[in-house]
C-alpha cells in the first residue's frame, strides 16, 4: 500500500507546478509504448443511453462492443460504422473483450451492479478503465477496485465529468484558497426519482436480452420491464436511486472543494421518505447530515426547498453555488477574484474523456482516479444506509468501517449470486 498512498498524495498536490502539468515520474507502466499519434484501442461494455454517449467520445478508438441486449450492441456497432467507417466486433460476454490483446482500455457503462467485476477483471487483464459513476454498488467493491488498479498499475477514470468543467474547478479553487473564509457548510441538492410509475406485471424477457447475465451477481428475480435498463436506478438490487445517480456528481464536487478526496465523513445521519405503494425501493425525499473531520457539515437534500440542486459552499465571508452551466458567488466580487500563484490550483482538465486517453499515454493519475470515485461513492452509500435504517451511523474513513452498529456494517457489502464472486 506504500505505492498507493504515495501516488494518491502526489496526485492531490495543488501547487501551481502541478496545475501547469509539471508532474513527477509516472506512477504506472503502460502495456503498450504509445507514440504521440498512436491510436489507443478501446472496447465498450454496456451500450445503453450512457454507454452510447461515452462511445461517441471514443468513436475513433472503438473496435469491440459488448452488451447483454443484442439490440443495444447492434445499434452501437452501426454508429461506429456510420461515423468512423470501421467495423466493431460484437460480444455478449464482457470477458471476451478482456481476452483480446489488441485492446488497451475498456469503457464500462453498465448498470451499477455491473461496475465492480468488469473493472477489477479489466485491471487484472492489463487494461486501463473508464467506468461510469457511481463507481460501485457497495463500499467494499470500491476498495477492491482501488486495490486492483494499484496492484496492476492501471489507469482508472471515474465518469464524474463535472470535474472537467471550468465552473466547478473555479468554485473549488476559490473555496480551497480561502476566499470564503472558513468553510462551514456545504449543501448538496438532488432531484426526486423519475421512475416510470405504477408497477406492471412480470413477464418473459425479450428475445434480445440475456436477462440472467443482466442480473449477474444480483438476486434472481422475474423479469420486469420497469426494473431493467434505465429503470435499474430505482432498486437496491442494482443501484441507489438519485443518491448514487446525481448525488455521485454533486458530492464529488463537494469533496473536491472540501479537500476530502481521500477521506470521508465521521458521521452520517439521514431521514427519508419512501413511496407509499412501493413502486420502487429508493428514497422519494431525504435530508442527510454528514459531519467531516475538518468541522464542515454537508447537508444533502432530495427535493428540499431550501437546498438547490447542485453544490453550495457556505463560508464566513460568503457562498458559492455551482451546477452545470451555473456559477453564482455571493457577494459577487468573490466570483471575480483571479487566483495568484500562491493560491490552490487544482487538476485542470477541460475534457474528461480526453484526460483518460492522455493519462493512458502519460501514466499519470486521471482527474477522477479510482480512489476519488470510491470515496465519493462511499459517501453516497453511507447516506443510503443511514436513510434505510433511519438512524445515525459513525464512520471511520481510514479503516472504512462503521462502528457500534452491526446491521449497518453488514450493509457495506452484499452477497453475490453464484457463480459470480468478488475476490
Amino acid at each position: 500500500m506504500t505505492h498507493s498512498v504515495a501516488s494518491r498524495r502526489q496526485f492531490l498536490k495543488t501547487s501551481a507546478a502541478a496545475a501547469a502539468g509539471l508532474a513527477v515520474a509516472p506512477a504506472f507502466v503502460p502495456s503498450t509504448a504509445f507514440g504521440a499519434n498512436e491510436r489507443i484501442v478501446t472496447g465498450h461494455i454496456g451500450l445503453g443511453g450512457q454507454g452510447r454517449g461515452n462511445l461517441g467520445k471514443f468513436i475513433k478508438n472503438a473496435v469491440a462492443i459488448c452488451d447483454v441486449d443484442s439490440k443495444h450492441a447492434e445499434q452501437a456497432a452501426k454508429t461506429v460504422k456510420d461515423k468512423a467507417g470501421t467495423e466493431c466486433e460484437i460480444y455478449g460476454d464482457y470477458r471476451k473483450i478482456l481476452d483480446r490483446k489488441d485492446i488497451d482500455a475498456v469503457v464500462i457503462s453498465t448498470p451499477d451492479h455491473w461496475h465492480a467485476l468488469p473493472t477489477i477483471e479489466a485491471c487484472q487483464a492489463g487494461k486501463d478503465v473508464y467506468c461510469e459513476k457511481p463507481l460501485t454498488l457497495t463500499v467494499v467493491e470500491g476498495r477492491k477496485i482501488v486495490e486492483a488498479a494499484r496492484a496492476n498499475k492501471r489507469i482508472v477514470q471515474t465518469g464524474s465529468q463535472q470535474r472537467s468543467a471550468s465552473n466547478f474547478r473555479k468554485a473549488c479553487e476559490l473555496v480551497r484558497s480561502g476566499y470564503l473564509g472558513k468553510l462551514q457548510t456545504v449543501l448538496v441538492g438532488i432531484p426526486g426519482p423519475n421512475h416510470p410509475g405504477k408497477p406492471i406485471p412480470d413477464s418473459d424477457p425479450p428475445a434480445e436480452l440475456d436477462y440472467d447475465f443482466w442480473l449477474g451477481q444480483a438476486p434472481l428475480r422475474p423479469y420486469n420491464k420497469n426494473r431493467v435498463h434505465y429503470n435499474f436506478r430505482f432498486f437496491w438490487d442494482y443501484s441507489g436511486g438519485q443518491m448514487t445517480n446525481w448525488g455521485a456528481h454533486h458530492i464529488d464536487i463537494a469533496h473536491w472543494g472540501m479537500g476530502m478526496d481521500d477521506s470521508g465523513p465521521i458521521s452520517v445521519d439521514g431521514k427519508a421518505t419512501f413511496h407509499p405503494e412501493h413502486w420502487h425501493d429508493v428514497t422519494e425525499t431525504c435530508r442527510i447530515t454528514y459531519v467531516y473531520p475538518n468541522d464542515v457539515t454537508m447537508i444533502l437534500g432530495q427535493k428540499e426547498k431550501d437546498i438547490p440542486q447542485g453544490t453550495t459552499f457556505i463560508g464566513e465571508k460568503g457562498q458559492i453555488f455551482v451546477n452545470r452551466g451555473q456559477f453564482k458567488a455571493t457577494p459577487g466580487e468573490i466570483g471575480e477574484i483571479k487566483l495568484t500563484d500562491s493560491d490552490v490550483h487544482l487538476y485542470d482538465s477541460s475534457d474528461h474523456h480526453k484526460n483518460f486517453l492522455d493519462c493512458i499515454k502519460s501514466r499519470e493519475l486521471p482527474i477522477c482516479d479510482a480512489e476519488i470515485g470510491h470515496r465519493t461513492a462511499t459517501a453516497c452509500h453511507l447516506g443510503n444506509i443511514s436513510c434505510r435504517l433511519g438512524r445515525k451511523i459513525a464512520w471511520d474513513a481510514k479503516s472504512e468501517t462503521i462502528s457500534g452498529d452491526d446491521e449497518a456494517a453488514g450493509m457495506l457489502s452484499r452477497p453475490y449470486r453464484a457463480p459470480w464472486e468478488l475476490t
